[in-house]
């Protein structure tokens, strides 16, 4: 979800349900999109203090997280009992995605995956995130310029570029296009090379273009993990291009992976 229309000439209905799916609600919404190729274990888990029922310039890396952010065995860093208590038993993979404040768009993501062990450790990042305009939300609502707070799932993939190597189910089309400009001017070009569905708001299994909103399009949808573009997101997460690329490649639907995100207030609840 960015700050402009996404435009696709071939099928224009198709690009208006995308973009008014998290910004607008449009006055009817076009076709869905069919399925991605299936995965193992492929229908992670989704869940949410807000959402309702399931519906199915960056930095290089550090070497390792500062020690506040490091994981123990009770759980993932900074997360108090209520969020952590919405991180699935069997999920092992987790992107913890941290906002400065509740109403700040500057975030940071660390993946973390559990060992032998059973305990959290971190294997990418942190790197430097961007995130909604107006911040977080525990209740998210199409054109409110903030990003969803809650544990969701993450199961599918695509971009206009080709699979850098994930295991996800993964849509390479030129239907992932986005034009014009961001909330400070910035080229909005290339955003949509590489995204992740996070499920919110929409069904497991199908590819991010898809535009079934379980909850109604009144509560937003087409919310990404996508490349980073200099500038706040409409309700999305955002990384650099090639943090992009390590995350799909990371990310592996055996693990159940989950997002989870908010501000470090929310997460500490």
């Amino acid at each position: 979800m960015l700050s402009t229309v996404l435009t696709r000439a071939a099928l224009p209905l198709l690009a208006a349900g995308l973009l008014l799916g998290g910004c607008a609600k449009p006055s009817a919404p076009s076709p869905a999109a069919g399925p991605l190729p299936a995965a193992p274990d492929a229908a992670a888990p989704h869940a949410g203090p807000h959402a309702g029922p399931p519906a199915g310039s960056n930095a290089a890396p550090h070497a390792g997280p500062p020690a506040a952010d490091r994981a123990g065995p009770a759980g993932l860093p900074g997360l108090g009992p209520r969020t952590g208590e919405l991180v699935p038993d069997g999920t092992r993979q987790a992107l913890l995605v941290r906002g400065r404040s509740t109403n700040s768009s500057e975030s940071t993501a660390t993946l973390y995956e559990r060992d032998g062990e059973n305990r959290w450790r971190a294997v990418a990042g942190p790197w430097p995130a961007r995130n909604a305009l107006k911040g977080w939300t525990d209740e998210h609502w199409a054109g409110d310029h903030r990003t969803p707070i809650g544990v969701f799932g993450l199961t599918d993939a695509g971009g206009r570029l080709p699979d850098p190597g994930t295991r996800l189910p993964y849509h390479q089309s030129e239907e992932f296009v986005a034009v014009g400009t961001g909330f400070r001017g910035e080229s909005l070009r290339g955003s949509f090379d590489y995204v992740v569905a996070i499920n919110y708001n929409r069904e497991s299994g199908l590819t991010p273009l898809d535009e079934r909103r379980p909850m109604g399009w009144d509560r937003g949808g087409g919310v990404w993990i996508h490349v980073d573009h200099d500038g706040p997101t409409q309700g999305c997460i955002s990384l650099d291009l090639d943090r992009m690329a390590e995350l799909l490649r990371r990310l592996d639907p055996g693990k159940r992976p989950v997002v989870v995100m908010g501000d470090g207030e929310s997460l500490a609840r």
